[in-house]
């Protein structure tokens, strides 16, 4: 083979290695195209259930009580766009708006912005809220009840459609299987406490679960069957009901485990020993007590987790950050642009809201506990000071009248 003969032959060699390299580069190219676009980041998903802008309409398709006495009701809620709704993480809430009706009382043909927890476990097609009617307070009758709740168990049926806001709030559970969870619920503070463990039951069935749910008797005693059904199948949740009166037909070891009231004493009485996070959602009176006994047992700040509900919250005494507290101020003006007035705060109010409506200046507000953010506002100029962070996430530059106090002049587009 002469010398010409051999380069020609390794240069066709060469060509047709080259040819075939630009085939597989041409294939992949047009396989490619043909896939389905992928996402490209953070940046290219579709807003999520959380993100939703807004409010967005939702039918109620179903109504059912949870409790004998009839004052705990489930509303199931599903989008009237049709659209699929994305998972929440459980223990978040939901935030309504709501048009009540004529009648008397000072409430009466105005909007009201309430929050109520989510009660089930995601489910692409319903949310689900449970709300307990709420009477006058107690030793104050001449007081009217719970403008809210009466309106929707009296008005609320089903076929209606409400305006809801997307799942919110930082009370939720740790996905970490590894630490077992303790929930903690006084009333109506159960429901999301369901939330996660119905969640616990069908995602972490393997872990160790336990339920410290405090009521009066059995008549209060909402999801009974439900917990009694968990409790059945899943050998790692552990049930405590607690009746604090109980009826002359309920039977102790059948329709509850102990007398009295869910405190410090019966936890260390029933859980065995080891790390553990607890998650803790009833009445004013619950909250102020049960969460800085956990703290003076040795629990780690990061281990307790906690909501209140009511319009007077009373979120548990003591910082729950490593941050002291401030000292309280001598006095402090505070302006509210819209009316062009300047109000002096000397301390006497709880919060920037109750300051703002005793001197009679209209401000919207909607669950008083941080929660909603119906009563945001732009923050001009000045600080606010917050003992508890809020669940709303507060938007740039602006502040939450409810759960807030001046730490200095204050101006405020309010």
């Amino acid at each position: 083979m002469t010398v010409l003969q051999l380069l020609a032959i390794i240069s066709a060699a060469l060509l047709l290695q080259g040819a075939a390299g630009i085939g597989v580069i041409v294939w992949r190219r047009r396989a490619l195209a043909a896939q389905p676009a992928r996402e490209a980041g953070p940046a290219a998903r579709a807003p999520s259930a959380r993100e939703w802008p807004g409010w967005r309409d939702f039918r109620v398709v179903r109504r059912n009580f949870e409790d004998a006495a009839k004052s705990q009701c489930s509303f199931y809620l599903r989008p009237v766009d049709g659209a699929p709704l994305p998972a929440f993480r459980p223990g978040q809430y939901l935030t309504f708006s709501l048009q009540v009706g004529g009648g008397p009382g000072p409430v009466a043909g105005r909007v009201l912005t309430r929050c109520y927890s989510l009660s089930d476990c995601p489910d692409p097609q319903n949310y689900r809220v449970t709300i307990k009617r709420m009477p006058s307070p107690a030793g104050r009758p001449d007081l009217p009840p719970g403008a809210a709740s009466s309106h929707f168990h009296d008005r609320v049926q089903e076929g209606d459609v409400l305006k809801v806001k997307a799942p919110a709030g930082h009370f939720f559970i740790d996905a970490d299987a590894a630490l077992p969870a303790v929930f903690i619920a006084g009333g109506i503070g159960v429901t999301p406490m369901v939330s996660m463990l119905r969640w616990c039951a069908m995602a972490q069935p393997r872990r160790a679960v336990h339920l410290f749910y405090g009521v009066r008797n059995g008549a209060d005693h909402a999801f009974k069957h439900l917990l009694e059904e968990l409790a059945a199948t899943h050998r790692t949740l552990q049930l405590h009901v607690v009746y604090s009166s109980p009826g002359p037909d309920d039977v102790q070891g059948r329709d509850y485990q102990h007398v009295g009231h869910v405190g410090l004493e019966l936890l260390r009485s029933c859980l065995p020993h080891g790390r553990h996070q607890f998650y803790v959602c009833g009445p004013p009176a619950m909250m102020q007590s049960l969460v800085p006994a956990l703290r003076a047992w040795g629990v780690g700040e990061d281990d307790i987790r906690f909501e209140a509900f009511g319009p007077a919250s009373g979120r548990p005494a003591g910082p729950v950050t490593s941050q002291p507290l401030p000292a309280s101020p001598t006095s402090f003006e505070v302006r509210l642009d819209r009316s062009g007035r300047t109000l002096v705060w000397n301390g006497q109010d709880a919060n920037l809201l109750d300051f703002a409506e005793r001197h009679g200046a209209a401000v919207d507000s909607g669950c008083r506990t941080g929660s909603c953010g119906t009563c945001e506002a732009r923050l001009v100029s000045g600080t606010v000071h917050y003992a508890d962070k809020p669940d709303h996430d507060i938007a740039s530059g602006h502040c939450l009248l409810c759960v807030g106090k001046p730490q200095s002049a204050l101006v405020l587009d309010a």
